[in-house]
């Protein structure tokens, strides 16, 4: 996607240079548009736990590169095998609740178990983390491809009047690798010249709507406006919405989709008001193994100082302010669970299915 004109994809290995991998630090957007470098498997978890960067596919892409780089480190040690073991574990623990993180890592390491040496393991490494960036990337693309017919038949209905969507957090190209999952059939709208509008929730506390959301579409052109979360539902009553489409962290076999805190309420108001409520994601967030969001997915509990105090910028300055008594007592849930009942649909690579097991299940091709 477009950053100043210019196209980039959130991670990707230095053509230069394979033991450097290249990625854009979301902590310090939209106020400064920074590259750098992750050189150690250490990186790698890191960067996932300080969200510099952050998004399902991105998380899964970002973690297989660490492996990678465990591979290239594992060259120094005496057992080799045993520290990527380590590394992986490591790596798998930086956050709990997206899964493309699981799959990535325990997709890689069956690559390296299978290895006959060390060098074989480096080679099976970089080509499998280079095949599942590539993967999420036509996955994004795909997603694009279907959620856009959905927008376009809205648009033929008003008449081409802007198709108003609501989308919550960031699953845009920033939380992928390229084009996004909720903001990837808008894109594809937008550059067919389908008139659309998006509302982008604020997602408090870390804001990556106002902040990330927000500046990527901007920087593509595509219009939109910045609201608090709990506007929601009034532009719903207000017939302001058309639709809305949010990302997911990780989806359960029978369509429970958890994702950032506040999705929940969105498909509340959004149930109440007849809008279609529809879910992005690639089939890498699709947890097989787990039938029921509630109970089975661990929720991350964040830093407590996430809501205690709002980042912004002052001048060319970033810094923290607090916000509220500091002695008051505070809950950080970073993600919450909607439950399949109130999802009109599940746009992926392959298709667009209802959130139903025998659906999910029949499409991926899963057969228990």
């Amino acid at each position: 996607m477009l950053v100043n004109g210019k196209s980039y994809q959130t991670i990707w290995m230095d053509e230069s240079d394979e033991t450097r991998i290249r990625y854009i630090n979301q902590q310090v957007l939209p106020f400064e548009f920074r590259i750098e470098d992750m050189l150690s498997s250490k990186d790698s978890f890191d960067m996932i736990k300080t969200m510099k960067v952050r998004g399902a596919p991105l998380i899964g892409v970002t973690a297989a590169f660490g492996i990678y780089l465990a591979c290239l480190e594992a060259r120094q040690q005496h057992e080799p095998l045993d520290y990527i073991r380590e590394q992986a574990v490591l790596i798998k623990d930086a956050r709990p609740t997206a899964v493309n993180l699981a799959y990535a890592v325990d997709r890689m390491m069956e690559k390296i178990e299978k290895s006959a040496d060390l060098e074989q393991m480096i080679r099976n490494a970089r080509e499998e983390a280079l095949k599942i960036l590539k993967e999420e990337l036509n996955a994004s693309y795909m997603i694009g491809e279907h959620g856009l017919e959905l927008i376009r038949k809205i648009s033929d209905r008003k008449k081409d009047k802007p198709v108003n969507i609501l989308t919550h957090c960031n699953a845009g190209w920033l939380a992928c690798i390229d084009y996004g999952t909720a903001t990837s059939p808008i894109y594809r709208a937008f550059d067919e010249k389908i008139p659309v509008h998006v509302w982008v929730d604020e997602t408090r506390p870390r804001n990556q709507g106002a902040r990330l959301t927000a500046w990527e579409l901007g920087q593509h052109g595509v219009p939109h406006t910045v609201i608090v979360d709990n506007a929601g539902g009034h532009l719903m009553q207000k017939g302001l919405v058309d639709i809305v489409i949010t990302g997911s962290d990780r989806t359960t076999r029978r369509g429970d989709v958890a994702n950032k805190i506040g999705t929940y309420l969105k498909a509340l108001a959004a149930r109440d008001n007849d809008i279609p409520f529809y879910v992005a994601l690639p089939s890498s967030t699709i947890d097989f193994t787990i039938v029921s969001g509630m109970g089975e997915i661990t929720i991350e509990e964040r830093d407590k100082d996430e809501v205690r105090m709002m980042e912004g910028s002052s001048g060319s300055i970033l810094q923290s302010v607090l916000i509220m008594p500091e002695d008051s007592p505070v809950s950080n849930y970073g993600f919450d669970i909607t439950p399949a009942r109130l999802v009109t649909g599940l746009i992926t690579e392959k298709g667009i299915i209802k959130a139903l097991e025998s659906e999910i299940m029949k499409m991926f091709e899963r057969v228990e």
